[in-house]
Parts: C-alpha cells; sequence; structure tokens
C-alpha cells in the first residue's frame, strides 16, 4: 500500500515538473517525503538500494508522470484552467500547517521564544521575496513562445541547455520554485519541449537527443549538487532552513492562483471550490500516510 502511494504521488510530482510556476519540490514536501526524496541523491548507493521500497516507485511515477499524464495536465490547463489552478493552489494552502509545526514548534511542541519566531518570520520573508523576484521576471517573459523545428546544436546553446538543465534540476528540489518556470525564463523550456516531443518522431528522434544530452548532463548536476548543498542545510540550520522553505511554499500561490474574478459563473465557482477544497483534503492525508515526519527524519 505505502508504495503504490509512493507512486501515486511520483506521477503528480512529475507532472508538476513539466508546468511552468508548478514546483515539483512543492509537492514533495506537501506529501511530506522531502527528506526520503534528498536522499536519493545520495552518494551512498547502498543506503540508496537498502531504500528502494522508495526510490523505486517515485522515480518511476516521476517518469510516467512527465512521459504520459503531462498531456492530461495540459488538457486540463487547456480546458479547465481556473479549477486546475484552484487545485494546486489548495495543495499548497493545505501543506502550510504541516510546515508552520516544523518552523515555530519545537520537538517537544512547545512554542519558541519571540526572539526564535523573529528570525524564523525573518527567513520566511526571505523565501518569500526569492518567489517574488521570480514572479516579477516573469512577467518580461513571453509564455506564448513556441517552436515549429528545432534548432541546430552549437556550442554556445549546448552550454545554454548545460546551465539551464543545473538551474532547473536545484529548483526541482527547491519546494516553491519552478524550473519549468526558470527554464522559460532562461529562453530554452520551448526547445526542450519541442525536443521531448521529437522523441517520438523518427525524423526527428536523434536531433532530439543531441539537443537534451547537454540539458540532461545538468539535471543530473544539479540534482546532486543541489541535494548535497540542501541536506548541509537541514542539518546545520535545520529551523531556518524550513522556514525559507515555508516562505517559497507560500510565495508560489503568487504565479498559481487564479483570483475570484476569473469565476465567471456558478458552475465554474463550485467546480474551483470543490477543486480548492481538493487539493487541502490530498495535501493533508498524503501527509498522514507518510512514514518520516519534517524535521525529525533529518536529525535521523
Amino acid at each position: 500500500m505505502r508504495m503504490l502511494i509512493t507512486f501515486l504521488q511520483g506521477i503528480i510530482v512529475g507532472m508538476c515538473n513539466v508546468i511552468p510556476g508548478v514546483s515539483g519540490g512543492t509537492l514533495v514536501v506537501i506529501f511530506n517525503i522531502y527528506d526520503e526524496f534528498l536522499s536519493i541523491m545520495s552518494v551512498n548507493i547502498k543506503k540508496t538500494i537498502k531504500n528502494w521500497r522508495f526510490v523505486v516507485p517515485i522515480l518511476l511515477g516521476i517518469v510516467v508522470g512527465v512521459l504520459i499524464f503531462s498531456k492530461a495536465i495540459t488538457f486540463l490547463y487547456s480546458r479547465f484552467p481556473v479549477q486546475t489552478n484552484f487545485f494546486f493552489t489548495g495543495l499548497i494552502v493545505g501543506s502550510i500547517p504541516l510546515m508552520g509545526k516544523y518552523v515555530f514548534c519545537k520537538k517537544n511542541d512547545s512554542k519558541k521564544s519571540v526572539l526564535s519566531i523573529i528570525i524564523s518570520v525573518s527567513f520566511i520573508l526571505i523565501g518569500f521575496a526569492v518567489i517574488f523576484g521570480i514572479f516579477i521576471a516573469q512577467n518580461n517573459v513571453n509564455t506564448n513562445v513556441t517552436v515549429s523545428e528545432l534548432p541546430v546544436l552549437t556550442f554556445e546553446l549546448a552550454v545554454k541547455f548545460l546551465a539551464a538543465g543545473i538551474v532547473s534540476a536545484v529548483a526541482m528540489i527547491i519546494p516553491g520554485v519552478s524550473g519549468s518556470l526558470l527554464m522559460l525564463i532562461m529562453g530554452v523550456y520551448p526547445i526542450v519541449i519541442a525536443a521531448i516531443s521529437g522523441l517520438t518522431d523518427s525524423e526527428t528522434i536523434v536531433h532530439s537527443i543531441l539537443l537534451l544530452v547537454p540539458t540532461g548532463i545538468g539535471i543530473v548536476i544539479g540534482l546532486f549538487g543541489g541535494a548535497w548543498l540542501i541536506k548541509k542545510l537541514l542539518n546545520k540550520f535545520t529551523n531556518q532552513t524550513y522556514a525559507v522553505i515555508l516562505g517559497l511554499i507560500v510565495g508560489s500561490i503568487i504565479n498559481i492562483f487564479p483570483g475570484f474574478k476569473c469565476i465567471t459563473g456558478i458552475g465554474m465557482g463550485i467546480g474551483s471550490v470543490i477543486c480548492l477544497a481538493a487539493g487541502i483534503a490530498l495535501a493533508y492525508f498524503s501527509s498522514a500516510f507518510s512514514k518520516n515526519t519534517g524535521s525529525e527524519s533529518v536529525q535521523k
């Protein structure tokens, strides 16, 4: 049962990683599997193999989510964008109380001092400011750019893909930050998506692979390097790191929440409320099924 739930969680994380503005890392925190997820990128192969009951279903689920169900999300966004965004907003809102416990409560559930609370709020604001900065940058980017023909791979383009892969991979494991959105800001997202689509075409498969290789190398570097950095921060500055993560998660609502002005009828309003409630419920029950809990698992 646990492996099936992890597999389904992986599918949702995979779907979110291909949607600009939606953070797969946020979903990992919402599902309360963040520390286990970071352990996947560990250089300790024996430890990774020992945890195969989590590693296999989460990775398989992410692959399935990216390759198959991302089309379903694209369909939902094209037909029901408001309701879909309300659902993702519900996921984020449902995770805030859980993250708040990690930031504002000690292990013995006692309240922290006023000074500790002020420090935590300061780090939350830092995380929120990062998302706000990305949101401002996004407004200066044309999000409707498409690629009709795959470009020729040059050294300059390969370096750009490598850098974008590193940045987006680090963003994938930082809650609240969308790796796809950063790719969009860096100007490579349309080409990468076109290359992925080209993998199913016999005429463009070789060209697509050549374009995706530097991006893939960058993603591997970013995942291992980013996971190493975050684990170090969690071990040495646990509370402050979780406070920044909370700020990132809260800030990500800026990119996702569609606003009540988008609701044009009673039917859409009811559907939006249902989707919002469903997202909150999914975040709550996914956390309840998790084995590990936040900072406690960091100490193990």
